[in-house]
């Protein structure tokens, strides 16, 4: 597919299979998130890949444990209200059960952190469709990445004292029939345009 039809036709994957990503495919997926444009070509993004699934189950549950000691607040953005809801319950698990997970970190104090962590990982998400992989964004570690529990943990795992994660992608073989990632074009509603011409 060409680039255009990778980007629009790019979904969010919810539903795994165990199945592992073929290790060439993870390379090709994490070099288009290196080639991310970044701030002053600072190219101070940090790649965690995690493909074990113990170290996955670990987090899993830590960051499940975690949650559960958060209170809903009254506006509090529903994705992080049903990481608390569900985590109480003793059922969250944040990655969706993905057999990849990629924890992309950056320097603490960095004023572009945010936006090459994010472009880093829209990268990857339409390069995995591109491979008929699907993917997912998720915050999870963003909202507890100065959790100590979460710190120790990630730190072991290669995390920087001195980066913080700004974004997450859960990678693997989509669960739906046929085994490829959902491409229905989606109705667009919100993002309005302002042509000044």
């Amino acid at each position: 597919m060409d680039a255009i039809e990778a980007i629009m036709t790019r979904r969010s994957t919810r539903k795994f299979t165990a199945e592992p990503v073929r290790e060439e495919d993870l390379k090709i997926i994490i070099d288009a998130g290196r080639a991310a444009p970044c701030g002053g070509n600072n190219q101070s993004c940090h790649f965690i890949v995690i493909t074990d699934e113990k170290v996955l189950e670990e987090l899993s549950l830590l960051a499940r444990e975690e949650f559960a000691k958060w209170d809903v607040t009254p506006g509090m953005y529903p994705s992080k209200k049903t990481s608390v809801v569900l985590s109480k319950k003793g059922t969250y698990v944040f990655h969706y059960h993905a057999p990849v997970l990629i924890a992309v970190a950056n320097k603490k104090g960095y004023g572009n952190d945010m936006a090459d962590s994010a472009i880093a990982t829209e990268n990857m998400m339409i390069a995995a469709n591109e491979l008929n992989l699907g993917s997912c964004y998720i915050n999870q570690l963003y909202w507890l990445t100065e959790n100590p529990k979460i710190r120790e943990y990630m730190e072991k795992l290669g995390l920087g004292k001195d980066e913080n994660i700004l974004a997450t992608l859960a990678l693997g073989h989509s669960a739906l029939e046929g085994g490829l990632p959902n491409r229905k074009p989606r109705h667009t509603t919100g993002n309005p345009v302002t042509w000044v011409k």
